[in-house]
């Protein structure tokens, strides 16, 4: 195993245990982590990210994942969360294909990527299958997902 594909090992195994400062260790100070959701984030946002899921989640997530590869320069895994979306209570299984850059051992950009209208037809349900594929829906999703980031990072 090279040191990069122990860091993304690493990554994914304090997540499982919903352990965000064995996570945090993983990234650079100002990490860049861009997913379908909340689009792209910078810094401790991405920090606070992780830690708004976790808590959200209860303990209740279950995170798997496999085909960890990496060199010295770029890394990539998939990943499979399985939690139900807080505010619907609805079981999602998503499945996603992480792209990671690092730099001086520290993960310094973290690029998820996974089927949004999959992911909405979940967690929203009816409206998300049918408007889920939508730009307007997309929209609507990243916008509640951020105002959600901001109100988790008030208190």
């Amino acid at each position: 195993m090279t040191a990069n594909e122990q860091i993304i090992h690493d990554f994914y195994k304090a997540f499982a245990k919903g352990d965000t400062a064995a996570m945090f260790v993983c990234y650079a100070p100002d990490v860049k982590f861009m997913d379908p959701i909340f689009g792209l984030l910078r810094g401790k946002d991405v920090l606070l990210m992780w830690s708004m899921l976790i808590k959200k989640s209860k303990g209740n997530m279950k995170i798997e994942v496999a085909d960890i590869k990496a060199d010295d320069f770029l890394g990539s895994a998939r990943w499979t969360a399985t939690y139900n979306y807080s505010a619907t209570n609805k079981k999602v299984i998503n499945i996603v294909t992480a792209n990671f850059q690092f730099k001086n051992g520290k993960i310094v950009k973290h690029t998820d990527d996974f089927d949004i209208w999959k992911w909405s037809s979940q967690a929203l349900g009816l409206s998300g299958s049918l408007l889920g594929w939508t730009g307007f829906m997309q929209k609507k999703i990243q916008e509640g997902a951020l105002l959600s980031l901001e109100k988790y990072k008030l208190g």
